[in-house]
């Protein structure tokens, strides 16, 4: 059994201090195999931002990958958002915007959704899903994450990013099985795959792990344990009033049918 844990919207230097202990403990506690970071790791891409998500990262003993979201490129400098987005990114958290780990027979591919040249929306690059298409494994489990969903529920007001759909088609044809995203700070798992429109890909939208706005109720991450067609979810939630994660909510899938099924 692989267990992956996916963490994403940090925001750092926005985020509940009392949390992070907690966070670091339970991460500690799961033993995961891997941890995926889901972009919005700071909320403004300042220096001092990174420099402090940086020392919270070195202190997961997990192998690591993470990818940028929209609020890790510079706001208050345009110029650096024109012409070196991800320069502060690259020098705190790694060079590669898309890096691809293995845990086992499960693959993680990551992409960058980020587009530097828009607030919020996130932007779909075509030469990044030819190089996941291209390196799934037919024999194991393929992951995708990103900072952007792929798909969103209807009540959700925010634009999507663009070419999401077209490369959901495409990732779901090629035999990528799992899709890990954030950026909404909401959770959806269930709701995705009773629309029917893509039976062949698990998407897991991860609320923030850390962010303090009020709004969002909770804060959450995911731990997905897997063993061959089989996934088990576990929702470990902090809500806003809180100081430390609640017993997960555990949910079960298979594949075994070829399509996804909530057992």
């Amino acid at each position: 059994m692989t267990r992956i844990l996916h963490l994403t919207d940090l925001h750092f230097g926005f985020h509940r201090q009392a949390l992070v202990q907690p966070l670091l403990a339970r991460i500690a506690a799961l033993r995961p195999d891997l941890v995926v970071v889901g972009g919005d790791i700071t909320h403004r891409g300042l220096e001092a931002q990174m420099r402090e998500a940086r020392a919270f990262l070195d202190r997961i003993e997990a192998p690591l990958i993470c990818m940028p979201g929209n609020h890790d490129v510079p706001l208050w400098n345009p110029l650096a958002r024109m012409f070196w987005p991800f320069a502060g990114y690259r020098r705190h958290f790694g060079p590669v915007l898309t890096p691809v780990a293995r845990a086992d027979d499960v693959r993680v591919m990551a992409i960058n959704s980020a587009d530097p040249y828009a607030w919020q929306r996130g932007k779909i690059r075509d030469g990044e899903i030819g190089r996941v298409i291209g390196n799934v494994d037919p024999m194991g489990t393929n992951i995708l994450a990103l900072h952007h969903p792929l798909q969103q529920l209807p009540e959700v007001t925010k634009a999507p990013a663009r070419r999401a759909e077209e490369a959901l088609f495409r990732l779901e044809a090629s035999g990528v099985q799992v899709v890990l995203s954030g950026h909404l700070h909401r959770w959806a798992v269930d709701a995705l795959l009773q629309t029917g429109r893509h039976p062949r890909v698990l998407q897991i939208q991860s609320g923030s792990a850390l962010c303090a706005r009020i709004s969002d109720g909770q804060n959450e991450f995911a731990l997905m344990r897997i063993e061959g067609p089989e996934l088990c979810l576990e929702r470990h939630v902090a809500p806003m009033a809180e100081t430390d994660f609640r017993e997960p909510e555990v949910s079960r899938y298979s594949r075994a049918s070829g399509v996804w099924r909530r057992v």
